[in-house]
């Protein structure tokens, strides 16, 4: 899987091809057809919102808590609908692997596009959300993009080794819809870290520790408020503040390495 190969021409075209067609058989017979890859997210939102923000009281304290929300819950949602569609991609595709041969990532790599288009649409309505409530820009917003970019690199790995992963053993689609079902409550998603500093301080090192932790929280840093909690404001041992950046090299050599070596099998197994 050499980075030659992911740049050739008919590589390229086929990846293109793929998304495009993604794009359509998704919302095929839809009303509202795209514009449900922006209402989904805003629906979950609204819920969450009146429970966790009005009712419960989380955000108490936190400007713009609103926006906090929305953020965390678009960002997690690219990272479950990319490991999602990368789950499935291979085996859902299984009569073109058999009938064409062609380098099997791509089929991966056009879902996780695919779900990151549906991220970027999202990120413009938090753009607009920030503008109707007044949020302030800072400079650390150029910060902004290197998070996206690190994000959609532990979601690609994950959908490499769960593509892999899947075609022969079908109950890892159960696994991973119980884990992202945990994952998402051991997130500060839809909670602030604050609330668990002040329960256990232990507790919420350990939570940022976790990748998507860390990725949630410089964001909503770079974008929204100053006071939100990151790893570099919390954590002061350097060891631990590269653990979740060591924790997604590991898993994008893992996932590429076990992904080589399944893909020779792939049109026999799916």
């Amino acid at each position: 899987m050499s980075f030659t190969n992911i740049l050739n021409k008919r590589n390229r075209a086929l990846l293109r091809e793929l998304v495009v067609t993604d794009f359509k058989l998704r919302y095929q017979g839809s009303v509202l057809g795209y514009l449900w890859s922006l209402l989904k997210p805003l629906f979950l939102f609204s819920i969450l919102y009146v429970v966790f923000g009005k009712v419960l009281k989380f955000g108490s304290g936190i400007p713009h808590f609103s926006i906090y929300l929305l953020l965390g819950i678009v960002l997690w949602g690219f990272f479950a609908e990319a490991t999602g569609q990368g789950l499935t991609a291979i085996v859902g595709r299984g009569d073109l692997i058999r009938k064409i041969n062609f380098p099997k990532y791509v089929i991966v790599i056009s879902g996780t596009v695919s779900a990151l288009i549906n991220l970027l649409l999202n990120l413009l309505v938090v753009l607009v959300f920030m503008f109707i409530n007044h949020v302030d820009i800072h400079r650390s917003i150029l910060l902004f993009p290197l998070l996206i970019v690190e994000l959609y690199v532990l979601a690609l790995a994950a959908a490499f080794f769960l593509s892999a992963a899947y075609v022969k053993f079908r109950d890892i689609g159960y696994i991973w819809e119980v884990g992202m079902q945990a994952a998402f409550y051991a997130t500060p998603v839809i909670y602030s870290i604050d609330m668990v500093v002040k329960q256990n301080v232990v507790a919420a090192k350990a939570i940022m520790l976790n990748p998507m932790a860390q990725i949630i929280q410089d964001s909503r840093y770079t974008l929204i408020t100053h006071q939100t909690i990151t790893m570099y404001g919390f954590v002061h041992n350097r060891l631990l503040l590269a653990v979740p950046f060591v924790a997604i090299v590991l898993a994008v050599l893992l996932a590429v390495t076990y992904f080589r070596k399944s893909s020779k099998y792939f049109a026999e197994d799916v």
